[in-house]
């Protein structure tokens, strides 16, 4: 809706190339669940999966420049650190014959952005973030170098996601300015709750959204981000509700919020 309301176009990805985590017909899943609702992306689908190629020959490139270096550090030894962010222990370490990650060498810029709902980000970026991992030890892309490098080639000037993303968006900044990207404009809606203060996710086995009355289910996403429709627009078609939606958009009312139970009184 925040895409459409703002006459912009609205893409789908799907994010495929974490093979450990990835279910078999997830996307079939999320792309019928989308139609159902009557949420017509713009343009072909992306898959993440059809980039590999691009996304090593970045990586080859800050190879070459120096930019990262392979970090040999087990899930044992960073544990023992007692940080969330990574020493740089491996920094100067001499090359072994071991399985590595790829972490990038941190430096000390700005990285500070005004979020639309959530305000003015500020970070140390070298004391909170560090060196972050840009490569696996199973030699898959990291989530984020892939999406920085998918919206570049998308021309993404407008990222609108969840809340619990918004700890990402310096890292992607650092890589954005390292590769001479332009930084899009970032937008961070609260996330839907359960009763336990939990994310409603698959991780969390949360149910997924019902399409069987698609009226039903995005009126009360309507109610959830504060849109207050009327209630005569449940007995309208989908097709009527999202123009509604689209035609009385308001993010204001979403403004500093984390999160959303997902109970209506």
């Amino acid at each position: 809706m925040h895409a459409k309301a703002n006459q912009g176009l609205w893409l789908l990805r799907i994010d495929d190339i974490d093979s450990p985590r990835k279910m078999s017909g997830a996307d079939t899943s999320i792309i019928n669940t989308l139609e159902s609702l009557g949420l017509h992306w713009d343009g072909n689908i992306d898959y993440q999966s059809q980039h590999l190629e691009e996304y090593q020959n970045i990586i080859d490139d800050l190879l070459k420049k120096d930019l990262v270096y392979p970090c040999y550090c087990n899930r044992k030894t960073l544990n023992s650190s007692g940080s969330a962010v990574y020493s740089g222990l491996c920094r100067h370490t001499n090359k072994q014959n071991i399985p590595y990650s790829l972490r990038i060498k941190s430096k000390s810029i700005s990285t500070r952005f005004n979020d639309e709902l959530q305000g003015w980000q500020d970070s140390n970026f070298v004391d909170q973030h560090g060196d972050f991992i840009i490569k696996r030890k199973d030699n898959i892309t990291a989530y984020q170098l892939a999406v920085v490098i998918d919206d570049h080639r998308h021309n993404i000037n407008h990222v609108v996601r969840g809340f619990d993303l918004l700890d990402s968006t310096p890292k992607q900044i650092f890589l954005q300015k390292t590769l001479g990207y332009k930084t899009p404009n970032y937008c961070h809606f609260p996330v839907i709750i359960d009763q336990q203060g939990n994310k409603l996710s698959k991780q969390k086995c949360a149910q997924a959204a019902s399409t069987e009355s698609p009226q039903n289910m995005l009126f009360l996403l309507l109610e959830l981000l504060q849109q207050n429709p009327p209630k005569t627009l449940k007995k309208s078609s989908v097709e009527q509700i999202l123009n509604w939606a689209i035609e009385h958009w308001q993010s204001a009312p979403l403004k500093k919020m984390r999160a959303i139970n997902n109970k209506i009184n």
